[in-house]
């Protein structure tokens, strides 16, 4: 005989209350165990593959293992420091773009702009703010990756959680299985494959759309001799989850940058734009059909809400498990939808389908 609804709800909430509570209380504990499983999620297909190709599960997370270090101590090597160097270089280099800019607005707007005014002062203030707090952001941010917690964090305990994860991935998914309640099971397997699709198509989908995009702008941009090519390619990559925004916040960058820099060339301010333009092209009709799919059920909003709720909560480990927390509401709201959809509290007595309730529009003819 099944528990009864109240009592089942009042156990799954002490449960999520006790998740939430060890959250906030150890999230910094956990947030090299919280890295290694999203890590493990992540290669997790491709070390299906390789064994559906014939080889051990074993030999096939060596593989991975291997070829996952090579690419973060590439990354690491050639890349990081250049980007950081670019970002120091831009924030420095801010008040004089802004006096550039307060310099063409004079030679260009009828009447010019008044120093002493109030949209003169604040060209000037924003400058030197961006490079004071700029300047202060970057070198904590940098400080505090090459501290020597954060390279133990990264160095070993991350891919020692995620290689013996990720061997043992498939058993601790048939553990957890059989640990489900067996009145409930059917319907809490159904609503796993959901979540899992909609993170398999958002982080793994979503995920490679931004690093193509954020590495095209950045080889791009630096071709086509943009200074801060990289920076600026990293920074719409990385907004390229939010549609359009990756491409609308790069590209004011990109071409206002262009302005100062090739004034005059406008064959090369026409490129840099060419680049953002072909870019979309690419990304809305390419990519994100092909590796996010027209419905993923994680709306942008959402997704920025649940990060901005849990990563003030819990910080940074509040961060990684907003995504696949956001995934998870969203499935259970649309079920939870659907369910009051199919009840007689929707239906009424009469137990109408929800296609037979006339709409205030039909009422109103």
């Amino acid at each position: 005989m099944a528990l009864p609804v109240e009592k089942q709800l009042r156990y799954w909430g002490i449960a999520a209350a006790v998740v939430l509570l060890v959250l906030w209380l150890l999230g910094n504990v956990l947030l090299p165990f919280v890295l290694g499983a999203a890590v493990a999620y992540l290669l997790d297909p491709i070390a299906d593959r390789l064994e559906r190709l014939g080889l051990s599960r074993t030999f096939a997370v060596a593989i991975i293992s291997v070829a996952f270090l090579l690419l973060v101590i590439f990354v690491a090597l050639a890349i990081v420091p250049t980007l950081v160097r670019q970002s120091i270089d831009l924030v420095n280099s801010a008040p004089d773009l802004l006096r550039n800019l307060r310099t063409f607005l004079d030679a260009h707007v009828p009447g010019g702009i008044n120093p002493e005014s109030a949209v003169g002062g604040t060209l000037a203030s924003v400058g030197d703010s961006i490079k004071t707090k700029g300047v202060e952001l970057l070198n904590t941010v940098v400080s505090s990756a090459v501290s020597f917690v954060n390279l133990i964090i990264l160095f070993f305990i991350v891919p020692v959680v995620s290689v013996y994860l990720l061997i043992d991935w498939d058993h601790l998914v048939a553990r957890i299985d059989k640990l489900l309640p067996r009145d409930h099971a059917p319907v809490i397997r159904d609503l796993a494959g959901q979540i899992d699709r909609t993170l398999a198509s958002f982080i793994r989908g979503q995920g490679l759309v931004c690093l193509i995009q954020g590495s095209f702008y950045a080889i791009a941009l630096m071709a086509a001799g943009l200074n801060f090519g990289m920076v600026i390619g990293a920074v719409a990559g990385l907004l390229t989850f939010i549609p359009m925004v990756g491409s609308i916040v790069g590209g004011v960058l990109a071409i206002g940058l262009a302005a100062f820099q090739f004034w005059g060339d406008w064959l090369q301010i026409a490129l840099i734009a060419g680049i953002f333009f072909f870019g979309q092209i690419v990304e809305g009709n390419f990519l994100t059909p092909k590796l996010v799919g027209s419905s993923v059920g994680l709306h942008p909003v959402w997704l920025l809400l649940a990060l901005s709720v849990f990563g003030t909560l819990f910080g940074f480990v509040g961060m990684l498990v907003a995504v696949p927390l956001a995934a998870s509401l969203g499935v259970l709201v649309r079920f939870a939808t659907s369910e009051y959809l199919d009840s007689r509290l929707y239906r009424g007595h009469e137990g109408l389908q929800p296609e037979d309730i006339p709409t205030r529009d039909a009422q109103a003819e």
